[in-house]
């Protein structure tokens, strides 16, 4: 028997209480999520007999699974907390989505929640929260564990700091003078914000032009360059979210109705090195090159697409993999800055609103596309009507490591001349630079990383320039007495 797996209920909870004394813990805030999943479902929650969750960081728990089944009396037998990563409620649906269509499940569950702005509120005005106890062992993964040494000297271990490198290459290698690229980004996000103003989980519910995106102001300074604060995700939010799968035949048993069956038709991953400095360029990714381009081969094109969107460059890749139209849909949540960033929960939402508005659309397909660290882990699927492909064979992992070049050997005591790859320059609270950062190569064709100190006002005008990108300029790297390299341009 065919075992069609489908996903016949969501849930969501978004908790916007300002007073952190009134705030849901995320152990609280998953189980309606759940409740409200099995309620869409009119499957009890006491069938669940799989059960996934994404991993949590506003206040670990120590056994969250064993936790969630006593206080919700479920007794799955599979019980799995995920490692961290933006894709993995991605993963997590696929892997549900396998175990069904095995006959290793009949009920499966993926959900996660965060309550950031709550425990970042108690913090401010030091309030203990009488929540259930956070696991003191519990230890956070931090980007010095992803990057490299000379990169947690220059203080990039941030998506916030290492996403624009992506951006100021890519922008290059597009042909767009930065202006372009900016002005491409603000209209983007401007239109994540009108789909997150409709969508009534979403954290912000507040249109914003394309300028309110792009110019710095006291509500919206620099964050990286060339990033402000709307364009980056926003994980102080209290969210929690849940999807609910089984395969057709049991759900035709319980009566469920074929519209409200979205079957899960297959799905591909790939990755890239972990550490961005040991990567062949900025200026793509083939892992999620591969990850797009063999889900277009098996099922595109796509009604709906979620992009992911915890930066602007992302989606603006995927796109062009995808050859879709720039002012074509890349979401149905809303985006990570303005729907909200649960943190690594955000593609459960995610899917939750594709399921919501494939429902409306019988008939069409979607791309469910989540992505991990710092362009790192790539995972997507396709929901909706067609032919399954429910394998879990790793073909786009080969392809992208068959396409992948080789990457430039990393020295970090190179002085001379050198070629600007990529860079960007990070601003404090109050909108002045604190420094340059760029990634260069040498003749020989190693890879750098170099600062910019921030009183040489000259060379960080030149890498913020507008008119003209100054990734491929020539400039020189010398010795500082911190042991970091300096970098400026040829006169």
């Amino acid at each position: 028997m065919i075992r069609t797996p489908v996903i016949v209920g969501v849930g969501e909870i978004t908790h916007r209480e300002k007073d952190p004394a009134l705030g849901l813990e995320p152990l609280v805030l998953m189980a309606q999520a759940l409740r409200a999943a099995a309620t869409d479902a009119g499957i009890a929650a006491t069938a669940v007999d799989s059960l996934d969750v994404v991993c949590e960081h506003s206040w670990p728990y120590d056994d969250v699974c064993g936790r969630l089944s006593a206080w919700l009396e479920m007794m799955p037998r599979h019980r799995a907390y995920a490692p961290a990563g933006g894709e993995s409620p991605v993963r997590l649906i696929h892997e549900a989505a396998l175990r069904i269509a095995r006959g290793e499940s009949d009920v499966a569950v993926v959900v996660g929640a965060e309550a950031g702005h709550t425990v970042a509120a108690a913090r401010k005005v030091r309030l203990a929260l009488p929540w259930t106890p956070r696991d003191p062992n519990a230890r956070l993964l931090k980007g010095s564990d992803l990057c490299h040494p000379v990169a947690v000297a220059h203080g990039v271990t941030t998506p916030t700091t290492v996403y624009p490198f992506y951006e100021n290459a890519t922008l290059a290698a597009w042909g767009q003078t930065p202006r372009e690229a900016m002005a491409d980004a603000a209209a983007l996000w401007s239109r994540c914000s009108e789909v997150a103003e409709q969508n009534p989980h979403a954290w912000s519910r507040q249109r914003f032009s394309p300028d309110d995106v792009a110019t710095p102001s006291d509500r919206n300074r620099l964050i990286a360059w060339p990033y402000t604060l709307r364009q980056v995700a926003n994980p102080l939010v209290n969210m929690g979210a849940a999807v609910l799968l089984t395969h057709a035949a049991h759900a035709r048993a319980l009566g469920i109705p074929e519209h409200r069956m979205v079957p899960v038709l297959g799905g591909a991953r790939a990755n890239e090195a972990r550490d961005f400095l040991a990567r062949p360029d900025y200026r793509g990714s083939t892992a999620q090159d591969a990850v797009l381009s063999a889900l277009m081969e098996r099922a595109g094109p796509f009604d709906l697409q979620e992009l992911y969107s915890c930066f602007p460059v992302v989606p603006k890749m995927a796109r062009r993999t995808l050859r879709l139209d720039p002012a074509a849909p890349t979401t149905a949540t809303g985006g990570l800055s303005f729907f909200g960033a649960p943190l690594n929960n955000y593609m459960t939402h995610a899917a939750a609103a594709l399921v919501r508005a494939l429902r409306e659309r019988p008939g069409q397909r979607a791309l469910l596309y989540g992505q991990g660290e710092y362009v790192t882990k790539h995972h997507a699927l396709v929901l909706g009507r067609g032919t399954p492909f429910l394998d879990d064979e790793p073909a786009a992992q080969q392809a992208a490591d068959a396409t992948r070049g080789p990457a430039p050997d990393l020295v970090l005591d190179h002085v001379g001349d050198a070629v600007l790859e990529t860079f960007t320059v990070v601003y404090d609270r109050d909108g002045h630079p604190e420094a340059g950062v760029v990634i260069a190569l040498t003749p020989g064709g190693q890879r750098l990383m170099a600062r910019v100190p921030p009183d040489d006002s000259a060379t960080l005008a030149t890498l913020t320039g507008l008119d003209r990108s100054p990734v491929g300029r020539r400039g020189r790297t010398a010795p500082a007495p911190d042991s970091l390299l300096r970098w400026t341009f040829e006169p």
